[in-house]
């Protein structure tokens, strides 16, 4: 698949050149990204290639801005309204460039356009998907799953999604920011790309990607095992991802059967008695319970207290 062109022009070169090193910082956009600081630039590239998305600045009157072809115009407004033409839409220009990106995405799958908006990578074998659990608490399990996310990350696309009630939102990861409830609410939504609608809402850790955990406990409490599957299934097919790292926390529903979906499964544990007793107990519940071949996968991580 060929990428798209995305223009952006602005009398402001720094910002235009500012917001392009962002988007090309997205390794999974297949945006061809140019920039441009007027409108005879505009139509030069016109004239060999058309333009998908067009970022122009309000400086630009309206009725110069109508000559202009292209499939999506957004125009960046500073402050309050701007005239705009029949098929424009006013962006405000001074947000994060991860908000100005989810808006113009949004646009743009409102009318079912995003296909061509990012990669499909050509997968030879389905994601791993590795699992961090474990009954002992305080064993350092995030700590360890986000070193190994970064590990990963070096020379595989690796995405870390923190399943945990009390994930530490201020601890490991910062205060403001899309949480995997976010992904969750669009996995629902039938007539959404969770593929293209994640790179407006991971963060980064250096080469990882990661979402926030939940900031309220019950947004994962009641999730059901099949609509985590639909999730980590719409990653896998529609995403550019090739491991997914699941921090499990031993209160959601139907853990055992979420372990089954995990092709390894890694436990964190220490070195003292108490520990080895909790392990030992739920392998005996696994085998119990039928779910010996969870306890096959299992590979016990023994981490410095």
């Amino acid at each position: 698949m060929s990428s798209r062109n995305l223009v952006i022009c602005d009398q402001e070169e720094g910002y235009a050149a500012s917001f392009a090193v962002f988007l090309m910082k997205k390794k999974e956009l297949a945006f061809q990204v140019q920039v441009c600081n007027g409108l005879p630039q505009v139509q030069a590239i016109l004239r060999d290639h058309p333009i998908n998305i067009l970022l122009i600045g309000e400086s630009y009157p309206a009725d110069e801005r109508k000559g202009i072809r292209a499939d999506h115009v957004f125009v960046l407004i500073e402050s309050g309204k701007t005239e705009t033409n029949d098929g424009e839409t006013a962006i405000y220009k001074y947000q994060s460039g991860e908000m100005l990106l989810a808006e113009v995405i949004r646009k743009c799958s409102e009318q079912s356009e995003t296909e061509n908006l990012y990669f499909r990578t050509a997968k030879t074998k389905n994601s791993r998907i590795i699992g961090i659990f474990s009954p002992v608490h305080r064993s350092g399990k995030t700590g360890y799953g986000l070193k190994l996310g970064q590990e990963l990350a070096v020379s595989e696309n690796v995405l870390y999604l923190n399943m945990e009630f009390y994930g530490g939102i201020g601890g490991f990861f910062p205060e403001e920011g899309h949480t995997l409830a976010d992904a969750l609410y669009y996995s629902r939504q039938e007539n959404r790309n969770l593929g293209v609608i994640l790179t407006t809402l991971v963060e980064h850790m250096g080469a990882l990607d990661y979402l926030l955990p939940v900031r309220v406990s019950e947004d994962i409490r009641m999730v059901t095992l099949e609509e985590w599957i639909r999730l980590f299934r719409q990653i896998e097919d529609q995403s550019i991802y090739d491991v997914m790292i699941l921090d499990i926390d031993e209160g959601l529903r139907d853990i055992y059967g979420l372990l089954r979906i995990c092709t390894e499964i890694l436990v964190p544990t220490v070195k003292d008695t108490l520990a080895e007793a909790k392990i030992l107990q739920m392998e005996e519940e696994l085998h119990l319970l039928g779910f010996d071949d969870v306890k096959k996968k299992m590979v016990k991580k023994e981490l410095i207290s």
